[in-house]
């Protein structure tokens, strides 16, 4: 008979008879469905070591063939024929197979099921005989405690009767000593047999763990093969696509192209046109010219970017623009971005149109889409800037700042080649081409968690806390708004990387924000707003799992109201980056959160649900509750982390504290996203705010991010020239790092006190609301903003 009882993931185990050969015929066979797979045994003590046989349910065919046989087949490599003692328990084995079979598919079909090392089965196997370790364990130890109780006192015996010499005491103490003696012998034999079964437990399992251990990582290999083998099939029709769009925009452009090519190779073989070899040389002559300037453009930027570099050569020509003393980074950097207005255009003969821009040049990211600003040799006159220069160089001022920035390029790029050796390493330990960024820093994209500030503005109004805590838990949420579609990796800042950003003029706070640690990467970020001080230390750990990639926020962030002093913590939830490898990307936000009251025990529990294809629900949903200090619920809280976020007073509670049905008041919205631009998918899925990060400021640090050569030439679209200068910074990071090493090593062998590197803005001290240490802001940036004194930062760019 079948045990029907469920337990734990075995849906369904009981005798069957199977089909073995036509000898044999049907043999009775013990069976067992669990997690998507049947097996089956010869008889129940076999299934500790030994299983027969096993078949995936997973695209399995469930086929009835008599009242009392059944058949399961995946396809021809595996066919079990079944046959049960009556219909009912055929029709109960039907029944749970096919539930089986669903559930295997929504498994298999769901992609955002954590990856498991073992499945349940194997787990629950391991929790039993690790129990069962512990067990022998403590017996060793009771049995250790016996054998050191009862030897004490037959030591103690001995040595008694060595002091007695009367006839009478000795045969009274030699009685003694038998009794304790036999109970140390029987200790004795306990420990023995204790030491058998668990040395015997630990050998009959050591060797299946053995094996269990092999399969994950044959899994795993298996796993990076097929990873390799999507990498390549993607490549291969990325080319594919290309070409044929190559193609398409060549026999769709107009004729002048290949007219020009033809009479180039006209005037070059039958050497007789001569008005257009005159205006082909020109055309060869001004490009020559134009190149000359971008190289020339170029390494006056690579020696500022990174002055301890030896490879940049010296190019001959009119250098008077790009020689600027060392000291003064941020006036090299603002005249090379506002002064040179010159521009490479695109020549045609008289009478021609301009050559368009094929697919080839956007995919190639050269500097010839938007080549470096230059100031002609020959003084002639400055023509105006372009477009994408404008939305780049442009200054901003209060009440006048840019809506966008310049488009995305289109840019290739062979993925696998970088992410074939990523696979299980540290996110921050990987060296990233800007291809997969965005032109933000990780210290702007922290900046872009005060978009809606506005929210705690309206929540330091509040005279209820625990309604205030309900829109603190909305402020939240909405700083993951921005991150629906945003896939680009910002950029890793440097040691000693600042950012301000003073918005009191329109929004009505100003933080300031400093790269503290690169190893682990930590960013501590301070934000004062009219009526509350926010303030954050930022690290992560994150893992590349092949097909997705998984954030984990570390640090703790802290809101005050100074006027109730009411003071809130919280952690971010885990973010993921789907479809890593194959498809179009996309991020997940999933986990629980607490936002805690200080001191009381005041708090609100967030649930942010995994997207799932599986759910009626709406996606990407969050629900709450806020608790008073007593475990009262007093709001309830939900919504989406991309749309909007509603709360509402609780005003009973209809089920069990286990399971508890609230009823609520009105739902009022405490946070609602702005809806982005049309387009802002052509650049970068970018908010308004988040196009105005990075905009030019006059008078900031010469640290900041938004003077950052390689993230500013990223967002011009010259990828290839960031590319470069980025490997230039990050080697000069590393050399100032080894030089620090160096230091620290020589101060120790002469036993001289080294003082380790601190950050200018932050200090780190125990934090007294968490007892753990954290970077706090000590203060005097924007004072030495307004003495425009920076000769407290370090040279970094």
């Amino acid at each position: 008979m079948s045990d029907s009882k469920p337990r734990y993931d075995v849906e369904m185990k009981g005798w069957l008879m199977k089909w073995t050969n036509y000898i044999k015929g049907y043999q009775r066979r013990w069976f067992v469905l669990s997690n998507g797979l049947l097996s089956y045994y010869r008889n129940q003590a076999e299934m500790a070591h030994t299983c027969r046989g096993t078949i995936s349910l997973h695209g399995a065919l469930i086929h009835t063939v008599d009242s009392c046989t059944f058949v399961i087949s995946n396809g021809g490599t595996q066919t079990f024929h079944i046959k049960a003692a009556n219909e009912v328990e055929r029709q109960r084995w039907v029944t749970a197979l096919e539930l089986a079979k669903a559930k295997a598919i929504r498994a298999m079909e769901s992609e955002d099921e954590e990856d498991v090392e073992f499945d349940q089965a194997h787990k629950r196997e391991m929790e039993s005989t690790i129990k069962c370790l512990n067990s022998r364990l403590e017996d060793l130890q009771t049995y250790n405690e016996l054998i050191n109780k009862h030897g004490s006192a037959l030591q103690r015996s001995l040595s008694d009767l060595e002091s007695h010499d009367n006839a009478q005491d000795v045969t009274t103490k030699m009685k003694a000593i038998n009794e304790r003696a036999t109970l140390f012998r029987i200790s004795s034999n306990a420990m023995i047999n204790a030491c058998s079964e668990f040395l015997e437990l630990a050998q009959s399992q050591g060797h299946k763990w053995q094996k269990m251990l092999q399969h994950e990582q044959d899994q795993r290999q298996r796993l990076e093969e097929i990873i390799e083998q999507l990498a390549r099939q993607q490549n291969i029709l990325e080319q594919a696509a290309k070409t044929h769009q190559l193609q398409a925009s060549l026999s769709a452009s107009s004729d002048e192209d290949d007219d020009e090519a033809i009479e180039f190779y006209d005037a070059e073989s039958e050497q007789k046109s001569g008005p257009l070899s005159t205006v082909t040389l020109s055309k060869e002559k001004k490009c020559e010219k134009t190149t000359k300037l971008k190289v020339q453009a170029m390494e006056g930027l690579n020696e500022e970017a990174s002055p301890s570099s030896s490879d940049v050569e010296e190019v001959g020509g009119d250098k008077s623009n790009s020689q600027q003393p060392q000291n003064k980074k941020r006036g090299l950097i603002s005249n090379f971005y506002h002064t040179g207005k010159n521009k490479d255009k695109r020549s045609s003969p008289k009478g021609k149109k301009a050559v368009p821009s094929t697919p080839l040049d956007s995919t190639k990211c050269q500097s010839s889409n938007e080549p470096l600003p230059s100031c002609s040799a020959a003084g002639t006159e400055s023509q105006p800037l372009t477009p994408t220069q404008a939305l780049c160089h442009s200054i901003a001022r209060p009440g006048v700042r840019r809506t966008r920035v310049p488009d995305r390029p289109n840019c290739s790029l062979n993925l696998w080649s970088i992410m074939k050796n990523c696979i299980g390493k540290e996110l921050s330990k990987i060296p990233m081409p800007v291809n997969f960024s965005e032109p933000l820093s990780m210290l702007q994209r922290l900046t872009e968690d005060y978009e809606y500030a506005s929210v705690l503005d309206r929540a330091a109004e509040c005279a209820d806390m625990t309604e205030q805590l309900a829109y603190v838990a909305a402020f939240t949420v909405s700083s993951y708004s921005s991150t629906v579609n945003r896939t680009g990796k910002p950029f890793n800042p440097l040691l000693g990387e600042t950012y301000e950003c003073d918005r009191r003029d329109d929004l009505g706070w100003r933080a300031i924000s400093e790269q503290v640690s690169h190893h682990p990467p930590m960013v501590a970020q301070y934000c004062e707003g009219k009526k509350w001080t926010c303030w954050q230390e930022f690290t992560m750990t994150s893992k590349f799992r092949g097909k997705y990639l998984q954030v984990t926020p570390m640090g703790t962030a802290h809101c005050l109201f100074p006027e109730t002093g009411n003071h809130y913590t919280w952690k971010k939830v885990t973010t993921t980056v789907h479809n890593i490898i194959v498809g179009k990307l996309w991020i997940d936000q999933h986990g629980d959160t607490e936002i805690l009251k200080h001191p009381d025990k005041t708090k609100c529990k967030l649930t942010y649900i995994p997207y799932s294809y599986f759910t009626r629900d709406v996606q990407r949903k969050v629900t709450g509750c806020v608790t008073d200090g007593a475990g009262v619920a007093r709001w309830a809280i939900k919504g989406t982390w991309d749309g909007q976020i509603d709360i509402a007073p609780i005003t009973a509670n209809d089920g069990t504290p286990e399971n508890p049905v609230y009823k609520t008041g009105s739902y009022i919205t405490a946070w609602k996203r702005t809806d982005p631009p049309a387009d802002y998918d052509k650049y970068y899925n970018f908010t308004l705010l988040a196009c105005q990060l990075n905009e030019m400021e006059e008078g900031i640090a010469p640290t900041d991010s938004r003077l950052r050569p390689d993230q500013r030439l990223m967002e011009e679209g010259r990828w290839q020239d960031a590319n470069q200068i980025k490997q230039k910074l990050e080697e000069k990071q590393r050399t100032v790092r080894r030089q620090r090493e160096s230091n620290a090593e020589i101060a120790a062998c002469d036993g001289t006190p080294y003082i380790p590197y601190e950050p200018v803005w932050f200090k780190q001290e125990m934090d007294e609301v968490t007892g753990q240490p954290a970077h706090s802001y000590k203060g005097g940036y924007w004072e030495a903003k307004e003495r425009q004194d920076w000769s407290m930062c370090p040279d970094i760019f």
